[in-house]
């Protein structure tokens, strides 16, 4: 699901605005539990390029747009609906500096560990039934979480190039 909507956003877009792309969140890390929604992250030149460029014509395919400012410096994000109404993607469009580039190092740690993935599993079953109607208390008791894995996944990348 993810290779087709990336493509299929490239061609509306153009690879001009659409510079990279990449599938994050739960449903990016084989078998995983996840909400059915694709989390992806695609790099943009710049965000005033993409607010002439990009906003409108999601917009006009039916993505809901959203600045997110509660994690700075900031970034587009978009969230696509099906028919009822329930997401089934969530698209950030960030520029090639941006700090939320650091979610594919997650990612990638994730998938090479599995058994740090099932660790992150139990975490979020355990937070989903503490707090099965307050998405905002689940998404921040992942936080300090993911935040302690992305800084050693990071860590490692830097010791693998030598810095």
């Amino acid at each position: 699901m993810f290779r087709a909507e990336a493509e299929r956003l490239r061609k509306l877009l153009g690879p001009e605005f659409v510079l990279r792309a990449e599938h994050i969140g739960s449903t990016a890390i084989p078998g995983l539990s996840a909400k059915p929604i694709i989390d992806m992250l695609i790099e943009v030149p710049s965000f005033e390029s993409a607010l002439v460029n990009i906003l409108p014509k999601l917009q006009q395919e039916g993505w809901e747009y959203h600045w997110r400012d509660d994690r700075p410096p900031g970034h587009m994000y978009f969230v696509r609906r099906d028919a009822a109404c329930a997401r089934t993607h969530h698209l950030h469009a960030l520029t090639a500096t941006h700090p939320g580039w650091e979610r594919v190092a997650f990612r990638d740690y994730l998938r090479a560990k599995p058994e740090e993935a099932r660790r992150y599993e139990q975490l979020k079953r355990d937070l989903s039934e503490k707090h099965p109607l307050d998405r905002e208390a689940y998404t921040e008791g992942k936080g300090e979480y993911i935040r302690r894995i992305t800084a050693h996944a990071l860590s490692l990348i830097t010791k693998h190039n030598g810095h």
